[in-house]
């Protein structure tokens, strides 16, 4: 049990660091005096970093040992997150985020790998529940908490309190997690693997941030990073295919359950945090709702994957997995349905039933996503198929929310184009005088068409929120289950 703890405390701080300090945002923009173009480098620098480290995860357990690479990242983190408290300057702080993010995003697929090897047959379900824990909850309730703290103390104290969570996991980790002897002989990492894909990630993850800021293709930083991003992508696949131990051997994918597993861990990955980002920020737009309200709402959604969590302990073993996915999946595209019908008028009640709704669906969908890609994978390479399980997901979601706001941002810009058009004088001049007269002029007929707009703007991503959770339903058609080796394992 303890060894469960501390590898769900480690992969805590993996969770809680990629949400925690988004709340904390404004009050680090004015302590630093920095634009909100210079504070947007706050998130795009943490995902880029916890996107391209991921990879590494499987060398390090192997050159290292698991439980000295935890030890080790755990420690790092926690003196990355002390100096990003301390940071007098907005490139200080970036570049220990930087660390900070690096330190941690390698271990949960470490941490992970542990939990499978140690826990098997029926205890696999029930403990991969418990652990999950540790991926699914801390996003939504970290926002909470950085909310809180950011208001009450300061931004800093935002990184101060993960310090003792990782001084227990530090703890946890010597106690329960047994010593793994390095393996000296195992060769260098592969820098070619590494740097290529690296560096693709990075493009496309600058490419999805700053286009639409930089008009897209009109800029030539755009076009650079999306040249630079096919060219190491080229080689990254290239050298992948033909080198004899690349950093990700693609052959896995041969594998049927663990190619279908991990392509439907990609769409969990794309659901998963957008509507946590994208309703609250709506609110706050259209309504101006206090920070309260959207905590209570990313509240809700904490409560109901707590729910379907607790609920996936106890007779998550019973079910097949197949029905699980289609279950929480099927959560995610009615809730999907009814965020394509929001208007301006939506009640916060309707937008908290959604929540809950996707919350369940997180719940439900963590136990079998973990078992149907690893069930027919050898012991050996765990940590290397739990290292690509959690890169997908990363760049899956990284990705995806941004492509839901370049979504937001470009269709707003045209949908105003498009209403503004339609009032003018020369259209219908008494119409016109007299709609300016019962809108109250046109300062607030202006502020009422950036209203429709972004509205418009939102439920375009809800759309394609929808669709994209259909995605995955022809994917659990085709996956085999029981797997060759569940009788053995039970």
């Amino acid at each position: 049990m303890w060894l469960l703890i501390s590898c769900t405390l480690v992969t805590t701080l993996f969770g809680t660091n990629l949400t925690i300090a988004n709340v904390s945002l404004p009050q680090i923009q004015g302590a630093l005096s920095a634009s909100p173009d210079q504070m947007s480098w706050v998130i795009t620098a943490n995902l880029i970093a916890t996107a391209v480290t991921i990879p590494l995860a499987s060398w390090l357990a192997n050159r290292f040992g698991r439980r000295n690479s935890m030890i080790f990242g755990v420690t790092g983190f926690a003196l990355a997150s002390l100096m990003c408290g301390l940071s007098n300057s907005l490139a200080e702080l970036i570049v220990w985020r930087v660390i900070q993010s690096a330190s941690c995003s390698p271990l949960m697929a470490i941490a992970q790998s542990v939990v499978i090897d140690e826990f098997t047959g029926e205890r696999r379900s029930r403990a991969t529940s418990i652990y999950m824990m540790g991926v699914g909850i801390p996003p939504s309730v970290a926002p909470i908490i950085g909310g809180y703290v950011c208001e009450e103390l300061s931004w800093s104290w935002v990184f101060y309190i993960l310090i003792p969570v990782a001084v227990l996991a530090i703890l946890g980790l010597l106690k329960s997690v047994k010593p793994d002897a390095p393996n000296k002989k195992v060769e260098n990492v592969d820098w070619i693997g590494f740097l290529s894909l690296a560096a693709t990630t990075a493009c496309i993850q600058l490419l999805l941030d700053r286009g639409e800021r930089e008009e897209w293709f009109s800029s030539l930083e755009i076009r650079a990073e999306c040249f630079l991003a096919l060219i190491f992508a080229w080689i990254f696949f290239a050298h992948s295919l033909t080198r004899k131990k690349p950093l990700i051997d693609l052959t896995l994918f041969l594998n049927r359950n663990f190619a279908l597993g991990i392509a439907i861990h990609c769409v969990f990955g794309m659901l998963f945090v957008t509507p946590l980002v994208t309703i609250p920020t709506m609110l706050q737009q259209l309504s101006d709702a206090p920070d309260f309200l959207v905590g209570v709402l990313i509240g809700l959604r904490f409560i109901a994957t707590a729910v379907a969590m607790l609920i996936m302990i106890i007779w998550g073993n019973k079910w097949d997995p197949r029905f699980l996915l289609v279950l929480g999946f099927g959560l995610h595209t009615y809730a999907g349905f009814l965020m394509c019908n929001f208007d301006m008028n939506t009640s916060v009640r309707d937008m908290s039933f959604v929540l809950i709704l996707t919350g369940l669906g997180v719940g439900f969908l963590w136990v079998p996503m973990t078992l149907v890609p690893f069930s027919n994978l050898e012991a050996a390479r765990s940590v290397e198929g739990t290292m690509i399980w959690n890169f997908i997901r990363s760049i899956g979601s990284s990705f995806y929310i941004s492509a839901s706001f370049i979504v937001i941002f470009h269709t707003q810009k045209i949908n105003y184009a498009q209403l503004a058009e339609n009032i003018h004088p020369y259209f219908n001049f008494f119409s016109f005088n007299s709609f300016i007269e019962m809108s109250g002029g046109l300062p607030i007929t202006a502020s009422e068409l950036t209203q429709q707009a972004i509205n418009i703007g939102y439920i375009n991503s809800f759309h394609l929120f929808f669709w994209t959770s259909l995605i995955v339903y022809p994917l659990i058609l085709l996956i085999s289950w029981p797997p060759k080796n569940y009788s053995r394992a039970n």
